[in-house]
């Protein structure tokens, strides 16, 4: 897989204009911002809260942020759509989405308390009305409106996010997992009820790793349209 290396020496905003280029995805100029802040807020908020491994430039915008907006246009997120995001940790893929998508809903669900209160304070400083923060487990969580999509990124395997999620999901619910290599044996334990509609690899600027996601229906319905617009 050919992969776009970011040089270094960049500054923040460079390395992302030049990912988003690479990703062939048109941002508005305040959207860009907003990542660019969002990612400072982490950077501020890992000293202490520990919410990814690797805080540096490098690392927050190639193996994070761009690895999250890399599969934006293989997802249809609409106006109107209530988005899941399980684990959120540090709010990939959530915030950045919610960024570009800001007609679309998304409930950023987290069991760690630190970590829901850097996205309540995330979602305040950037003024992010679609979201909505939840300290809770998944398999408590309790919805007061339908889920049109679950998706989480290194949460746990498909057949275990189903099953926590299973009182949520609906024949028109999908769940879309960010994962690295071709799930083959995750895919194999799927419950019967349950089919992967796509499994689409992904290139992401910056990484040379294999990605992959994964799109997985309860039951046999069509692949979604593909909608690439960023509202």
């Amino acid at each position: 897989m050919h992969c776009v290396q970011l040089p270094f020496h960049m500054s923040l905003n460079t390395q992302l204009s030049n990912g988003l280029a690479a990703l062939n995805l048109q941002v508005k100029a305040e959207q860009r911002q907003a990542l660019i802040r969002y990612l400072e807020l982490i950077q501020k908020w890992n000293r202490s809260f520990n919410l990814v491994a690797n805080s540096s430039d490098q690392q927050l915008l190639n193996k994070h942020l761009l690895d999250c907006l890399a599969v934006t246009p293989y997802v249809s997120l609409n106006a109107g759509q209530r988005i899941l995001d399980v684990g959120s940790g540090a709010g990939f893929p959530g915030i950045p989405w919610a960024i570009l998508y800001p007609n679309t809903r998304f409930v950023l669900l987290d069991s760690n308390g630190k970590k829901t209160r850097f996205l309540f304070q995330t979602k305040t400083e950037l003024q992010l009305a679609n979201v909505e923060v939840e300290n809770c487990r998944l398999e408590h969580y309790q919805s007061p409106g339908q889920i049109d999509i679950v998706t989480c990124r290194a949460f746990t395997s498909l057949a275990e996010t189903l099953e926590k999620a299973r009182h949520l999901m609906t024949p028109g619910t999908s769940l879309l997992a960010l994962k690295g290599r071709y799930p083959t044996a995750e895919l194999a334990a799927l419950p019967p009820d349950c089919k992967a509609l796509s499994v689409t690899e992904i290139q992401v600027p910056g990484i040379d790793g294999e990605r992959h996601l994964v799109e997985i229906g309860t039951s046999a319905e069509s692949v979604p349209t593909i909608d690439s617009t960023i509202g």
